[in-house]
């Protein structure tokens, strides 16, 4: 009877020490995954009625070890500054950059910074054109001098489909309770099921590039981009004027030319008179890419000292 007691008592000091060291390393992984990669403080987005969706206003973060500030009317800008000329930087993804990309290294703060001429970020993932003039439609050009759209071969027939994108993991619209549930939940569930069924991404620059096929996007509209015409029409009437910027994707600088989509984008500003600027022409290359679309922070350097040099031209 007292051995049976004894081991008895044995395991439950063994289970409470594994029940201790459990709590231990869960609270350990719970304040890491908070205070050094930022869980639990995404940037959030909330819904537009008029250009889909925007990054919410008011926000600064730190996450994977990268500052994000958001002003008052949704751009990853400081405040329009009245002392400054300004430019509207217009985009998606790039411009705006992913959360690897630190707020000072990105090509709008760049050049801000270094030219004392404020380039505004006006951008979201996943934008094109007819987002961008909705979004001045609605908030104006805060006394700009010029535009600058900054868009990708997709953008030729990507055309707004206000899809319902909020709470999905890409665009949160508020904080995980548990930084370890956001672990699982936002990133190690997904690369599981990718694992088990074709991905599906909601940037459309990557689901065009990574299935290497233009038609998931021109199925979603026959219709070429309205936002080009839109934009041209929309600076026309102020007086303020359009560059584009094209950018181009891993693949097309491998081949070293734009796909039949982009082709479309540069034949457009060619008969619109718009000034275009070529990606590839301007020195992009494969190392200065995150991935087959966004930029890292020599990608963002490029940018700012090619915008720094046709801004002034």
């Amino acid at each position: 009877m007292m051995l049976k007691e004894f081991w008895k008592g044995r395991l439950w000091m063994g289970a409470s020490k594994v029940g201790v060291i459990i709590v231990v390393f869960l609270i350990t992984t719970e304040v890491i995954l908070r205070f050094v990669f930022g869980f639990c403080d995404a940037l959030l987005y909330e819904d537009s009625p008029n250009y889909e969706y925007i990054a919410k206003p008011n926000q600064t973060h730190y996450r994977f070890f990268s500052h994000i500030r958001i002003n008052s009317y949704g751009m990853r800008s400081e405040e329009p500054d009245s002392t400054k000329k300004r430019v509207l930087g217009l985009g998606d993804s790039l411009l705006f950059g992913p959360a690897q990309n630190d707020q000072d290294s990105l090509a709008t703060t760049l050049f801000s910074n270094e030219t004392g001429i404020q380039m505004l970020n006006i951008s979201c993932g996943s934008w094109g054109p007819d987002n961008c003039v909705a979004y001045l439609k609605e908030h104006g050009t805060f006394g700009a001098e010029q535009m600058l759209l900054v868009c990708s071969s997709h953008d030729a027939y990507d055309r707004m489909s206000f899809q319902p994108v909020i709470g999905l993991p890409e665009y949160p619209g508020e904080q995980y309770k548990l930084a370890i549930w956001e672990l699982i939940d936002r990133y190690v569930i997904p690369k599981i099921s990718r694992m088990f069924k074709q991905p599906v991404y909601l940037d459309p620059d990557a689901e065009v590039v990574a299935r290497k096929q233009m038609a998931s996007i021109i199925k979603k509209s026959s219709v070429f981009n309205e936002g080009f015409d839109q934009l041209k029409q929309y600076s026309d009437s102020l007086n303020i004027p359009l560059t584009i910027y094209l950018h181009a994707e891993v693949g097309e600088i491998k081949t070293k030319e734009y796909n039949d989509l982009g082709k479309e984008i540069i034949a457009w500003a060619d008969s619109c008179n718009v000034l275009l600027i070529n990606g590839m022409e301007e020195g992009e290359t494969p190392d200065m890419y995150i991935d087959i679309i966004h930029m890292n922070e020599r990608g963002q350097r490029h940018l700012a000292d090619v915008f720094e040099r046709k801004i002034k031209e």
